[in-house]
């Protein structure tokens, strides 16, 4: 009885209940550690910001948005471009940005050990 519950329950529960909303940009002219924290600077004062990240070596920048927050690409393409850098691709992605540091950490080992 006690997993018929759990289970009605969890399929009652729609997909957009567990939507989680990151714009994900892979990001030119960062050089420097400064350049990175600059840009993350500017991210976390944004008020939609759930998370940010900002990788200097695989120029990933992420934007995890609060839930019910909405931020437009071309808003955060000149968030980017007002600290000094273009943006080179953008997508939106169902990923934490805890994710996507795994992802970016996986890959930067893998090409370690290489």
């Amino acid at each position: 009885m006690k997993k018929l519950l759990i289970t009605l329950m969890l399929s009652a529960m729609t997909p957009a209940a567990f939507a989680v909303t990151t714009i994900k940009a892979e990001v030119n002219g960062m050089v420097c550690a400064f350049c990175a924290k600059g840009i993350e600077k500017k991210l976390n004062a944004l008020p939609q910001k759930q998370a940010a990240f900002v990788d200097l070596k695989s120029r990933v920048v992420a934007l995890q948005l609060k839930d019910g927050q909405e931020v437009s690409d071309a808003a955060f393409s000149k968030v980017i471009e007002d600290a000094g850098y273009t943006v080179a691709k953008l997508a939106r992605v169902n990923q934490t940005v805890e994710a996507i540091q795994a992802e970016v950490a996986k890959a930067d080992h893998q090409a370690g050990s290489k």
